[in-house]
């Protein structure tokens, strides 16, 4: 997924309100981006990090520039677009790029499930409907190491019962954990920062919702999903 517009290098202000941050562009101009990422962003939002903006000229945006990357300024970026995994996974599953996802013939977004749910994909033809929750990954904390989530998800952990309600009634459900750090070879859970995923985790696996965790390739070019890599639960046992 290329980005649409050439991005920008910038250093970052401060972030407030979750989705606003200021930033200083690199003629020493002050602006303010719109940050699409409701997470903590543990360690990513440092003052002075290196980031790069997506400028627009769409009369209808207040703001004129999106926060896409982190630079961690040693060759690896990470992507803070929330949104990113679901439009980079779309484009790689009707192009049958997926690893552990058959080609099927009909890729369906947001699709309403369970109570008061919709899934991220629903596909359907070449195999059993398959139901797949997409999440990004953002967090380090170890090194080479990424952990979900980076802050309490109720919103999450409704998604993972879902799935498993889905197993339960004889379907099958995927979750599929996008890493959008380049500097990451594995995924953990963080289960100290939200327990109650953690543990809803641990019953949607044990039901028989699949796990599948993928890393990026990310420049300030776009972001192209890469291959699967290994998933520890939150007791380091390997999924």
């Amino acid at each position: 997924m290329e980005f649409a517009t050439p991005l920008i290098p910038a250093r970052l202000i401060r972030r407030y309100k979750r989705f606003l941050a200021d930033v200083r562009l690199a003629d020493g101009a002050e602006a303010i981006a719109h940050c699409p990422n409701p997470g903590s962003m543990m360690g990513l939002a440092d003052v002075g990090t290196k980031i790069w903006l997506e400028p627009n000229e769409d009369p209808k945006k207040k703001l004129k520039y999106g926060w896409r990357l982190v630079d961690h300024e040693n060759g690896h970026f990470t992507g803070i677009d929330t949104s990113v995994p679901n439009r980079a996974l779309k484009a790689a599953l009707i192009a049958h790029e997926v690893a552990g996802l058959p080609a099927y013939d009909l890729v369906r977004p947001e699709v309403k499930y369970a109570q008061n749910s919709r899934v991220d994909f629903l596909l359907s033809g070449g195999g059993p409907d398959t139901y797949v929750e997409v999440k990004s990954v953002t967090l380090s904390r170890q090194k080479g190491i990424a952990e979900f989530p980076d802050s309490v998800t109720v919103r999450g952990t409704k998604h993972l019962d879902a799935l498993a309600q889905v197993v339960a009634d004889g379907g099958r459900a995927v979750m599929l954990y996008l890493v959008q750090r380049t500097d990451c070879a594995a995924l953990t859970l963080a289960a100290d920062i939200d327990v109650a995923y953690a543990q809803a985790f641990e019953r949607a696996a044990k039901v028989g919702v699949q796990v599948l965790a993928f890393d990026c390739a990310i420049n300030p070019t776009g972001v192209t999903i890469r291959q699967t890599i290994p998933f520890q639960g939150a007791a380091g046992r390997h999924i």
